[in-house]
């Protein structure tokens, strides 16, 4: 790379930091990285969530290395003993912060020389786990605890509209502009340039940018490997390394079956979401949503997954996030926390009748005790016999309230 190709590289990432952060600083994020004050950190999120700006505003006098500098990377990955030699001249217990980690592996043996022989702290920022797996690169034997920073939560934003959460997701720079699929067809290129291409994770690009396109269509609905690798083109064997792929680099995770069978038989194969509703709004071009459409229901599931999801983590709680089908396809519910305490149900109804209940009233009878929701697009919250119907907007507000899942979980 000569000298201009890598002032332009820098200029131009600077330019995009100095951006998120003037956006991020209209948000107030929940996520408190509070341990820091005593441990070493992972910190894991996608590309684009505001982890380098949230760590530069929550630690603005820790020493900051940032790989995705040309002039950084070249000379620790030239010469990793360099970071150590640098740290050597720190006092104890100070804090160190590491950006993109994932790129220079090597590293992370001064750091753990670090941690043990110097007492210094570190926060090892990045957005992908699977280079450090795949090179077994030392993941410091438990001195460091995992967190991680999902997009945007309707908790965060000031007068959050989520019409426009369902259109734009609900990342930072997504999420305020009106039409955000220019910034998404970057986003995702520049996935599959860096993340894929670049780490040659892949052997063909082309099979897993069609796959990219299935997958989409796959968002929120049981995954059929056979079915998948057969509209690819591909191994249903490949099928599966291209979603671990997607989990390891943080864009997507899957959610579980519930297997806690009672009376009826159930399905076992797990879902995938895309951690992001923009990603499959953007391959399926679907933006704008239509109200009432099958589009625009997937949506709403879609974002309540990402809050709960995102609940669950920022507050510490235990419990898995699953849902539960029974095999004869009869019945569903969308999602059930823990063992079976919360059960809810999202429709994009405006107005839901008795036939859009009967996923929870099946469930209620193997589940005697479980609270049952229905998150919905009705103006105002109601009961129907034993079953809480929410506006999506108020079930929301009541989540981070620690209303829906911490109350109930308390009482076990």
């Amino acid at each position: 790379m000569g000298n201009s190709e890598a002032l332009l590289q820098i200029f131009l990432h600077c330019s995009q930091r100095i951006l998120l952060f003037t956006v991020l600083a209209m948000f107030s994020r929940i996520l408190s990285l509070n341990e820091a004050s005593t441990e070493s950190i992972f910190f894991w999120g996608a590309r684009q969530t505001g982890k380098s700006t949230l760590l530069k505003q929550l630690f603005p006098d820790a020493h900051y290395y940032d790989l995705l500098l040309s002039d950084e990377y070249s000379r620790l990955r030239f010469r990793p003993a360099l970071l150590r030699e640098e740290c050597e001249m720190l006092e104890e217990g100070e804090l160190v912060i590491i950006d993109e980690v994932q790129k220079i592996p090597a590293l992370l043996d001064e750091v753990h020389w670090l941690i043990t022989e110097r007492n210094l702290r570190f926060i090892l920022c990045g957005s992908s786990a699977r280079k450090l797996r795949r090179c077994g690169a030392n993941l410091l034997g438990g001195r460091a605890i995992r967190k991680t920073l999902f997009p945007l939560v309707s908790a965060e934003i000031p007068d959050f509209d989520i019409e426009v959460a369902l259109n734009n997701g609900m990342l930072p720079r997504h999420y305020l502009i009106k039409d955000p699929r220019q910034r998404l067809e970057a986003y995702v290129g520049d996935y599959l340039q860096q993340e894929i291409v670049a780490e040659a994770v892949v052997r063909r690009i082309d099979s897993f940018t069609r796959f990219l396109q299935v997958a989409a269509l796959s968002d929120a609905e049981i995954l059929n490997y056979t079915k998948i690798a057969s509209d690819c083109g591909v191994s249903a064997k490949s099928v599966k390394e291209y979603f671990s792929i997607l989990e390891e680099t943080m864009l997507g995770y899957h959610i579980p079956a519930y297997s806690k069978v009672m009376r009826r038989k159930l399905v076992a194969a797990p879902k995938f979401y895309f951690f992001d509703v923009s990603i499959p709004n953007y391959l399926m071009k679907r933006i704008p949503l239509k109200p009432g459409s099958s589009e625009y229901g997937h949506a709403l599931e879609h974002l309540i997954c990402q809050e709960l999801k995102a609940y669950l983590s920022y507050r510490g709680i235990d419990k898995i996030l699953s849902y539960w089908r029974t095999s004869d396809h009869r019945y569903e519910v969308d999602f059930i926390i823990g063992d079976a305490e919360v059960a809810i149900e999202v429709k994009s109804s405006e107005t839901v009748d008795s036939s859009e209940t009967r996923g929870l009233r099946a469930f209620s009878e193997e589940h005697p005790g479980a609270r049952l929701i229905i998150v919905s697009m009705e103006q105002r919250p109601r009961r129907h016999k034993d079953i809480e119907i929410w506006p999506a907007r108020e079930f929301l507000r009541k989540l981070w309230a620690d209303e829906i899942i911490i109350q109930l979980c308390s009482k076990s």
